[in-house]
């Protein structure tokens, strides 16, 4: 896969792994953890970095008017209509917004990230395996644990 093509998928997959979020497809199916996993391991190495798992994609692709942050729309855009039973874009930017101004900047994306990042590596060795995705895939980040 070329690195233009690769782009879109990484955007969407660091979106929808830095906040507790699940992406659907276009049936409405969320993609498996180990989708996510692949497309965000660009080196392909069975490990992510956390330079793998960083916010300038995600804001280079869905900040559609290149203001350095994400709104409502574009993360609608990314997420699409919320499912039954799924938090909106809306509850899901609440999540994150330190100014609560209805928006994502770099610094709170880049935290929302940092804390997902950090959660998830349960062995503490400072990259992701597939096993630590798939564990704690589709849940909540919950600080303290």
């Amino acid at each position: 896969m070329n690195r233009h093509a690769l782009r879109p998928s990484l955007a969407l997959c660091a979106l929808a792994l830095a906040l507790p979020v699940a992406a659907h497809d276009d049936h409405g199916a969320q993609p498996s953890a180990e989708a996510r996993f692949q497309a965000l391991d660009i080196n392909q190495d069975g490990l992510l970095t956390r330079y793998e798992y960083d916010t300038d994609v995600a804001l280079s692709i869905a900040d559609t008017d290149h203001d350095g942050r994400l709104s409502l729309f574009e993360l609608e855009a990314v997420w699409g209509p919320a499912q039954a039973g799924e938090p909106s874009a809306a509850d899901r930017i609440v999540i994150a917004d330190l100014d609560n101004d209805g928006q994502l900047d770099d610094v709170e994306l880049q935290r929302a990230v940092e804390l997902r990042f950090t959660w998830l590596d349960r062995n503490h060795d400072g990259n992701l395996e597939r096993s630590e995705v798939a564990s704690s895939f589709g849940e909540r980040v919950r600080p303290g644990d």
